[in-house]
């Protein structure tokens, strides 16, 4: 499996649950907690074009945020790798 990547901040619901669901599927992530205005969040805007967090990468995919993660999670192209 390709190495996830979660973009949180400290204070983020969806990040925490995003983190719990990844975790319950046990699939190993590296976490990068970014603080509001970084200029490593502000690149992470331009490349992703979402302003929130989280945000989850597959490898080099960008898979979204926590509802996308679910969805994601769910597809046969995920079940079958």
């Amino acid at each position: 499996m390709s190495r996830v990547t979660i973009y949180t901040t400290k204070t983020c619901p969806y990040c925490k649950m995003a983190k719990e669901l990844l975790t319950q599927k046990g699939i190993d992530f590296e976490e990068r907690i970014l603080e509001f205005g970084s200029e490593e969040l502000t690149e992470l805007v331009k490349k992703t074009h979402h302003r929130t967090v989280p945000q989850i990468f597959f490898g080099e995919e960008f898979i979204g945020g926590y509802d996308d993660l679910q969805k994601y999670l769910t597809t046969k192209e995920f079940i079958e790798k």
